[in-house]
């Protein structure tokens, strides 16, 4: 009977200690950092630890919040940093509010602005990151990017769409309000290829350059894609700027010029493919540009290279075969790795079938890039250094819009510290600014934009 009891007793620490070795086991991950990603399209939560993490999600509708519990770790301080790092203009995130649950599982409550669609993932080690978590909260209702851009001309001063609205030929019906009827032609077809554009002197003049070539009154659109952002720093310069930030102050100093200049009184408008410091993946940036149907593609970078000595601008265009060199082909195999260093969702539904849409690249959008993009080389040519003087061309995802002019516009190298500090310097960003806006005119001088109807469908 004693011996039965010392067995029993045995049992029991035995089962505790194997329970503790369990508990052990799951709770070897160590949170290491958090990050909060707000952007209008979708607000993104990354939570990076030393180990892969087990989570699962619940949605509440009323009030719209998300239950997020972490299996296997503790709550550390690292984690208690996602409280504070919600911003205030966060469009989807209210507040975030963290807890041990249990033994092994620490719950998050996601406060929401809104009713969302959330995106959880997993992401392996990559470039300087270890094991992510990833939330993804995209808002029920979207915003119309094209209905954004024909409210800046009808209506400057009127606020960003909120909500979804219903596809229609929102430009056609600008067009009524504004002209009631086509615009005529004022001279001949042949006339456009001799006007001659400038650029302007400051990004607030008014362009409005040769006769008038469009056979109907519409918005020219330019999509401007910042490469990079969000949890994808890309290059990194030796006194530390980021591509990143460089790109997208680049952008927005294009997009004053695009949107205070017309041609022959047709409004142009810059679409940005991101505004903020938040990911974008390759293949979601040529939609965009489709989805505004966007007359021209500039995708904005900053070069790298393992050694400080190489520098100056480049200019690239898609390559339906091989890559025109070796720098060229290792180029695109670098920008095309954004995807797995930003975070795509590759179990996303549906991710398989829009890639492939995307990769029909046609023979007239080639010639036209390397049109738009010799004339830009051209003019970079003149604020600058170029490190080729010719376009080159090779696989890179993002230039794959079979219906839109595209090119990749490496501004300078960030990893030469000289030209890092160039893409620092305001005077810098405004010359180059200037001289990518007089391309864009000459390109269209010699190409204009076909007159078109815009179906939003």
């Amino acid at each position: 009977m004693k011996r039965r009891s010392l067995l029993r007793r045995g049992s029991v620490v035995l089962t505790l200690g194997l329970l503790r070795h369990a508990a052990w086991g799951a709770q070897a991950a160590t949170i290491l950092t958090v990050r909060i990603w707000p952007a209008p399209e979708y607000s993104r939560v990354t939570i990076e630890s030393d180990a892969p993490l087990s989570a699962s999600q619940t949605v509440i509708s009323n009030p719209p919040r998300l239950a997020v519990d972490i299996t296997g770790v503790t709550l550390n301080t690292a984690l208690k940093e996602l409280v504070a790092k919600v911003k205030a203009d966060d469009p989807n995130i209210e507040g975030i509010r963290v807890g041990q649950f249990s033994a092994d599982v620490v719950r998050l409550v996601i406060d929401l602005k809104q009713g969302v669609r959330p995106q959880m993932f997993t992401l392996s080690p990559v470039a300087a990151y270890q094991h992510r978590l990833v939330l993804d909260l995209y808002p029920l209702h979207s915003v119309d990017p094209l209905d954004a851009l024909v409210a800046q001309v009808s209506q400057p001063n009127a606020p960003a769409a909120s909500t979804a609205v219903p596809a229609r030929d929102a430009l056609g019906e600008l067009m009524a309000q504004r002209l009631g009827k086509k615009a005529e032609l004022a001279a001949p077809a042949n006339a456009a290829s001799k006007a001659t554009p400038t650029a302007p002197s400051s990004p607030g003049a008014n362009l409005t350059q040769g006769p008038s070539y469009l056979g109907t009154d519409r918005l020219i659109i330019i999509a401007l894609d910042a490469g990079h952002g969000g949890e994808d720093p890309g290059a990194v310069g030796p006194g530390g700027t980021l591509e990143k930030d460089v790109v997208l102050k680049l952008a927005h100093l294009m997009r004053e010029r695009i949107n205070a200049s017309t041609i022959n009184g047709t409004p142009m408008r810059a679409y940005l493919t991101r505004d903020a410091d938040y990911f974008v993946p390759l293949h979601v940036r040529v939609q965009k540009a489709r989805r505004v149907q966007a007359d021209l593609f500039v995708s904005l970078h900053a070069d790298a290279f393992f050694t400080p000595e190489p520098q100056g601008a480049s200019v690239f265009a898609l390559s339906q075969g091989g890559a025109s060199s070796s720098a060229a082909r290792w180029m695109a195999a670098k920008e095309n790795k954004a995807d797995l260093i930003g975070g795509l969702n590759v179990k996303a539904k549906g991710l398989e079938v829009q890639s492939a849409l995307l990769d029909m690249s046609t023979t007239a959008q080639i010639v036209d890039s390397l049109k738009l993009g010799s004339t830009l080389l051209g003019e970079v040519g003149r604020v600058g250094k170029l490190h080729k003087g010719q376009v080159e061309q090779a696989a890179f995802a993002v230039l794959k819009a079979p219906d839109i002019p595209s090119v990749l516009v490496e501004a300078a190298f960030i990893s030469n510290p000289t030209e890092e500090r160039k893409l620092n310097s305001e005077e810098f960003q405004n010359q180059f600014a200037d001289a990518l806006m007089r391309g864009l005119l000459a390109y269209f001088a010699k190409n204009p934009p076909l007159s078109r109807s815009r179906n939003m469908g």
